[in-house]
């Protein structure tokens, strides 16, 4: 393992860990300035009623509807492949693609749906 190979995951997690550290230090700092200029503390708190739909149910539903749109995405690149006689580089990743996004905009939809 070269050197270059190393620093990739460590890119990747010091890329993560800083839109973490930007994101909880500017909303620290949004904070302080309003409490500085007499803002309620319940502001920062949501009034909203808790969901009704659990997390896990949400995750679940999204997450089947993306392999499923995995799944079809092989299964029609392999059509295209045979039957119509696309090449095989342009008709697995493209249409495993289309369908995993498909899949995720049916599951943003049907999560939406169950919240009402």
């Amino acid at each position: 393992m070269s050197f270059i190979e190393a620093l990739i995951p460590l890119s990747i997690f010091g890329c993560i860990f800083g839109i973490f550290y930007l994101f909880i230090a500017a909303r620290n700092k949004e904070r302080m300035a309003l409490i500085e200029k007499g803002a309620d503390a319940s502001i920062f708190y949501s009034s909203k009623e808790k969901r009704v739909t659990p997390f896990w149910k949400v995750f679940i539903l999204n997450f089947s509807l993306l392999l499923m749109g995995i799944g079809s995405g092989i299964f029609i690149a392999g059509l295209l492949h045979q039957v119509i006689g696309l090449n095989r580089e342009v008709a697995y990743p493209g249409t495993i693609f289309l369908m995993a996004g498909v899949g995720l905009f049916v599951g943003f939809n049907m999560t939406k749906n169950l919240e009402k």
